[in-house]
């Protein structure tokens, strides 16, 4: 894939989780997938092809028989501004806001916007929830001129109540709540409650002397994402039960009804391998990537790195290591990694945290205190992590596109003397 429009495309229709699933769900029927309903149970151990939601912006898909699993998980929610209300004062119409996540404030800034989400609709008799995109641009964060504050270019710490409300119209403008409203054919008193979200509406773009480069919003963590989908659904079959497992909230602490810290990968697994007695072959069989973007060294800044294990863009998938557990990988499960992309042939590299610099945790570290699965945390490399817009390779998503693809053809059980990997 020279160039990773297909990739761009997944991302534009993906401003919000709640779009990423509906974006998911649409490519898995159209190759042959069924939603259940949690409560489908019976139907959740029969092979066949099947994904489930929950809470509208986390998916598990799945498919196979066998007495092992192999999985990957992700998450597809990204650090933004979250809308409260519109605030009508003096001549503009501007949106409060609150952070999502850790998002970089200054890259939001002089940059065009738009609004997406999900809304409560009062139907009379039920609520309905449905989903809004306003495709155009809407919003903009304007900067105070160098003129006005001649000490921006001596340090910004950028006040999310003061710097970070969104322009959306003069005065005798259209609300927000209006014009979504009208997007969705209601009239205003029947729209109950939001989850609405500003997002960047940068095209994805291919950059780099030789296009070797693509810069675009929401690579964190949609090109993980992305490219779990495509192995899963050009995998090989295997004598493994494969998985797909996609989460909301990781940017918060996934501590939600539909994180990665909750019951739904336990739960879905207990269906899938309806016996304790089959479950518990299944995880001890099992294994997981947990796929996550990962810091690549800064050319201007490698000082900010691990000096022997931060590697560049174009390094390919980077296999991340923690001493203190905050990564899931240990040594079985890198030797595991490693041998996928040897058998993929793809790139792989190490990844360590600046040994003098507090380390994040993964969904991976997350999940499997639930779920006791062998786990290794892998990642993309990229820059500007939580910017509005983030860049990368384009080798390194080919890179995990093939492993994901190897990951989800193989099936990975448990030796006497270790671990084998085998396909059907």
């Amino acid at each position: 894939m020279k160039n990773p429009q297909s990739l761009f495309d997944f991302i534009k229709s993906s401003p919000t989780p709640h779009h990423t699933v509906n974006e998911i769900k649409a490519r898995l029927v159209s190759s042959g997938y069924t939603e259940l309903n949690e409560r489908d149970v019976a139907a959740f151990s029969d092979g066949g092809k099947h994904f489930t939601v929950r809470a509208d912006s986390s998916i598990i898909a799945f498919h196979g028989k066998g007495r092992a699993v192999t999985c990957a998980a992700t998450h597809c929610d990204t650090p933004t501004l979250k809308i409260k209300s519109d605030i009508a004062s003096g001549a503009y119409i501007r949106l409060d806001v609150e952070k999502y996540g850790g998002p970089i404030l200054y890259s939001w800034l002089d940059r065009p916007l738009s609004v997406a989400g999900i809304v409560a609709v009062d139907q009379g008799s039920g609520i309905e929830l449905r989903l809004v995109n306003i495709d155009r641009d809407i919003a903009v964060i304007p900067s105070v001129a160098i003129h006005q504050q001649r000490s921006v270019n001596d340090g910004f710490s950028p006040s999310i109540s003061v710097d970070m409300p969104p322009l959306v119209a003069l005065s005798e403008g259209k609300s927000l709540l209006t014009l979504i409203a009208e997007e969705l054919d209601v009239c205003v008193v029947n729209i109950l409650s939001h989850d609405l979200y500003v997002y960047a509406r940068d095209c994805g773009r291919v950059i780099g002397t030789s296009g070797e480069l693509m810069l675009s919003p929401r690579l964190d963590n949609l090109e993980c994402t992305y490219a779990a989908l495509r192995g899963f659904l050009s995998a090989e079959d295997s004598d493994s039960v494969s998985v797909l497992a996609v989460f909301n909230n990781e940017e918060i602490g996934s501590s939600t009804r539909q994180g990665a810290d909750s019951t739904f990968l336990s739960d879905t697994l207990a269906k899938i391998f309806p016996t304790p007695e089959a479950l518990s072959e299944a995880l001890e069989n099992g294994f997981m990537l947990s796929m996550d973007n990962a810091h690549a060294v800064h050319p201007n800044h490698p000082e900010l790195s691990d000096k022997n294990g931060c590697p560049a863009l174009g390094s390919g998938v980077v296999l991340k290591l923690n001493a203190n557990g905050r990564y899931a990988t240990d040594a079985a499960s890198a030797a595991i990694a490693r041998k996928l992309a040897s058998r993929a042939s793809a790139k792989i590299a190490t990844y360590y945290c600046h040994a003098d610099k507090p380390c994040g945790s993964t969904l991976g570290a997350i999940a499997t205190t639930g779920v006791p699965l062998l786990t290794a945390d892998v990642g993309l490399p990229q820059l500007a992590m939580h910017s509005a817009v983030e860049t990368a390779a384009v080798s390194d998503l080919n890179d995990m596109i093939a492993i994901a693809r190897e990951l989800f053809s193989s099936k990975i059980y448990k030796t006497e003397q270790g671990y084998g990997i085998a396909k059907k």
